[in-house]
């Protein structure tokens, strides 16, 4: 890197570090921290949810699927209108009717005290994988770009992330969030520039030679599940993007800092459809960079493929100060991902543990200190955790394999709860046993040779996962009788009437 791209980079760094701590008495108290006293605009919150879809893994992973494959990974971000459309008609409208701050406590009502700390406590560990992940991605590709120390840029992005998360709450997590977004597709968008500039034939020639690749392609359209073709894809991003809505702590908390139920609504369908033309972006930049390698034969290594081609770009194709300009983008999608799991953990673990079975009365005090703690230590586990993935890189397949079987649970019981009336605490729980039981065979299990393989793709996991422990849950819950004058807490059906 030349002198003006570290320039460009630290002031960067500093201006949003120094912005998100402006709201610290915003902040001061536990309304503040947690749900911004419910006051901020959609706009503003969608382009927060867009900032979280956009992570550091989205920045290095569409060009590079791009560039090595085609555009299949579009078909998810086509997938998100309808998961929006279910947000907006039914989750919305229930989580902000019950006023929680935690996605999970609307579970304990329905089924027990159990599913809430289920949900809890699978919520917490995959954040912790998802944290110490981002900053392990984007300390790599630092290293790569910059030359400078790995273990060094793990830590002080961790320290960084942490000091505006400690400080600003969540008002300063979506702010950040929605300038870093910007700075995200600003980076993308430059990139993509630079390429048509520098290609002889310009953008007609980048459209040819991709063309004549078939870059372009969203995959097979026959209806199967053994191979990743259009339709598996689209099932697949619909079930991903309803958990999202519908489970995901960071999402639902979002909901509650909205000033109203339509702003609520309209900040998920400013993320959705906003990602749908950004991620276009992304994988029309990976598909560029096919097309620029392939007019310019031998000049990349042949180590170099996938998620390493675009870092490599920056690095030896942009000029001066736009390098600085891209990277600080790389490193705005760490922050803008790695905030929001702190601020929204933090604040699950005030409702959930805290309130619920530690300390019921605790005073607003005692309750800002437990946040701003326990933002602390999720810093610091976060960064741990990313130290400990460069010498255990291993394990990080088999933890995401693990994640994905409870994840995949959570859904299925949300489902279970919001749609089946007549579902309680003894068929919800049995159908969580059978369908993680489920999840994790397919997860699991050995190759095709083996009797008792998975012949499915992976993409369906969540999905059979998700129908059992729904689809177990109703079948059990036939058996019962008219249900109590005490009904259960909302589901749907309720919001319809």
């Amino acid at each position: 890197m030349q002198n003006l791209d570290i320039i460009v980079l630290i002031v960067y760094v500093l201006l949003v570090t120094g912005f998100g701590c402006l709201f610290y008495r915003r902040s001061s108290d536990v309304e503040g921290f947690m749900v911004a006293h419910r006051r901020l605009p959609g706009w503003v919150v969608g382009l927060s949810i867009f900032g979280t879809y956009l992570s550091s893994i989205s920045f290095l992973a569409l060009p590079g699927k791009a560039y090595a494959s085609n555009w299949s990974a579009f078909v998810f971000s086509l997938s998100l209108p309808f998961a929006a459309w279910v947000a907006t008609r039914w989750f919305i409208p229930l989580y902000r009717s019950t006023g929680d701050v935690s996605a999970y406590a609307y579970l304990e009502r329905r089924f027990g005290l159990w599913a809430r700390l289920y949900a809890l406590v699978f919520y917490l560990l995959t954040q912790l994988a998802r944290m110490g992940t981002i900053f392990f991605l984007v300390a790599l590709a630092m290293e790569t770009l910059t030359g400078w120390d790995l273990p060094a840029i793990i830590i002080i992005t961790g320290i960084l992330v942490t000091l505006y998360t400690f400080v600003g709450g969540i008002e300063a997590v979506i702010w950040t969030d929605a300038i870093q977004s910007l700075i995200l597709t600003l980076g993308a968008l430059v990139s993509l520039l630079t390429i048509i500039w520098i290609m002889p034939g310009g953008l007609g020639q980048i459209i040819d030679i991709a063309s004549a690749a078939d870059k372009t392609s969203l995959g097979s359209f026959d209806l199967t599940f053994t191979e990743q073709g259009f339709w598996l894809v689209m099932l697949y991003g619909i079930f991903i993007n309803l958990q999202n809505f519908g489970i995901d702590q960071s999402y639902v908390q979002r909901y509650q800092t909205a000033r109203s139920l339509s702003d609520a609504r309209r900040s998920v369908w400013i993320g959705a459809l906003t990602y749908i033309p950004v991620s276009a972006l992304f994988l029309f930049l990976g598909t560029a960079l096919f097309a620029f390698y392939q007019l310019n034969l031998g000049v990349l290594p042949n180590e170099v493929t996938g998620d390493r081609v675009f870092p490599h770009f920056i690095v030896n194709e942009l000029p001066a100060g736009l390098t600085g300009l891209v990277i600080a983008a790389l490193f705005a999608a760490a922050m803008s991902s790695a905030d929001t799991s702190m601020n929204s953990s933090a604040s699950l673990l005030m409702n959930d543990v805290y309130l619920r079975l530690l300390k019921p009365q605790a005073t607003p005090g005692s309750q800002i200190k437990f946040l701003r703690g326990m933002t602390l230590v999720l810093g610091v586990l976060g960064t741990s955790t990313a130290l400990l993935m460069i010498s255990i890189k291993g394990a990080l397949d088999a933890w995401w394999s693990l994640a994905g079987i409870f994840s995949g649970g959570m859904l299925g019981l949300f489902l279970l709860g919001v749609l089946s009336r007549r579902a309680r605490s003894f068929e919800a729980a049995t159908a969580v046993v059978i369908g993680v039981l489920v999840i994790t065979w397919a997860s699991l299990s050995p190759a095709q040779e083996a009797w008792w393989a998975n012949p499915l793709h992976s993409f369906m996991t969540i999905i059979i996962g998700t129908l059992t422990i729904f689809l177990v849950g109703a079948v059990l819950s036939r058996g019962r009788g008219r249900m109590e004058k005490s009904s259960p807490p909302k589901t749907l059906f309720d919001l319809d009437e």
